[in-house]
């Protein structure tokens, strides 16, 4: 058995995150990896929770796979690298030249492991601090997302309810592209764009928006 979260924006008006509980198959084949998101829909739709779309490179759904955060682009750049590359840690960074290789490249990096701890991410002319924690990485994925696939399309998000990342390990890592998608389908359904405008807006909006911290 394994236990992974899934988010959803819930009508107190902010990102809600659940736990859930499945039968957990291994190895790293795309198949059993479908397997799990099957295994981990399947036991969210007992408990109500449907229904769930999954955001990852594994998703059966094409609209799923598009939101990957290895899809979406701003400015010709994957948001993987943007992200990889913006990170500033105490002895080193940004390492911008994360900007123009692979993006499981640009995630894998070694100075990632070497250069200290994070202390911020530089993106363009912007600092941003660690905290709120996810508020960086949220607003690159909103961004991404509206500039890649466009408000239009965005709206097949609707359909969905809850949002999931197989990949995504809460022991391992922080950021989670399902949350951020949960954040995006309210966006979209506000028409709330208006709070990409500028840093500052952003972190107003994300305050009381994403409160898992």
């Amino acid at each position: 058995m394994a236990e992974r979260p899934a988010w959803t924006w819930n009508e107190k008006g902010f990102v809600e995150r659940r736990e859930f509980s499945f039968a957990w198959n291994g190895g790293f084949a795309i198949s059993q990896k479908r397997k799990n998101i099957k295994n981990l829909h399947e036991a969210m739709q007992e408990r109500g929770c449907a229904p769930a779309l999954e955001i990852s490179t594994k998703s059966e759904t094409p609209f799923g796979n598009r939101l990957s955060a290895f899809h979406l682009k701003i400015d010709g750049i994957y948001l993987e690298n943007i992200f990889q590359a913006s990170k500033v840690y105490q002895n080193g960074g940004p390492y911008l030249d994360l900007l123009s290789v692979e993006p499981k490249d640009a995630k894998r990096d070694e100075r990632h492991k070497t250069s200290g701890p994070l202390i911020a991410f530089q993106w363009k002319e912007t600092r941003w601090n660690l905290v709120p924690r996810t508020a960086f990485y949220d607003y690159l994925y909103v961004l991404a997302a509206k500039n890649t696939i466009g408000e239009d399309d965005l709206r097949e998000i609707l359909e969905y309810q809850w949002f999931t990342d197989i990949e995504f390990n809460p022991q391992k890592s922080i950021n989670c592209q399902a949350r951020s998608a949960a954040l995006l389908k309210h966006i979209v359904a506000a028409c709330r764009w208006d709070v990409l405008e500028d840093t500052q807006t952003w972190m107003r909006f994300h305050k009381t928006a994403v409160r898992e911290w």
